[in-house]
């Protein structure tokens, strides 16, 4: 009981961390054809090539503690999370068809955060699981994802 409510009150700081930005910058914005269209958008498959995001050290040290492989997801999903072998702290998540390339981020809270500024999407990682979100409208894409570690952990 009070494990769930540990994790329920991590959760709950990470997402009131990831979403006030995306939020207050939706806030002054008039709903318009174009942004609904916008926000009703599947992500897209990465095919233009991006100029790498510097990483500083402290990066680096949160990119050693990131979990690598598939995980498994609710609902039967997995998202994929691969280290990109010539670039040091850049990771490859891919979730059904889209492929985001991500950087670690500094949390507060200790827990792992990889953030694809450009696409505002995010891979958060605790101990006992993982989650893909969108920051842009705070929602989850996919939630209870476990890597062979976390689940020997729990």
């Amino acid at each position: 009981m009070i494990r769930s409510f540990a994790l329920a009150t991590v959760c709950a700081a990470l997402f009131s961390i990831a979403c006030p930005s995306a939020l207050a910058q939706d806030a002054g914005k008039k709903p318009t054809k174009t942004s609904k269209a916008k926000a009703k958008a599947k992500p897209k498959t990465e095919a233009v090539a991006r100029t790498p995001e510097p990483v500083s050290p402290s990066q680096l040290e949160i990119a050693a503690r990131v979990l690598t492989g598939d995980a498994q997801c609710e609902f039967d999903q997995r998202v994929s999370v691969q280290a990109i072998a010539d670039q040091p702290g850049h990771f490859k998540v891919g979730f059904k068809k889209a492929t985001y390339t991500m950087v670690p981020q500094e949390t507060t809270t200790g827990a792992v955060r990889l953030e694809d500024k450009q696409a505002g999407v995010m891979w958060l990682q605790i101990p006992s699981k993982s989650m893909l979100m969108n920051s842009k409208i705070g929602q989850r894409m996919v939630d209870s994802c476990t890597q062979v570690q976390q689940r020997a952990a729990s």
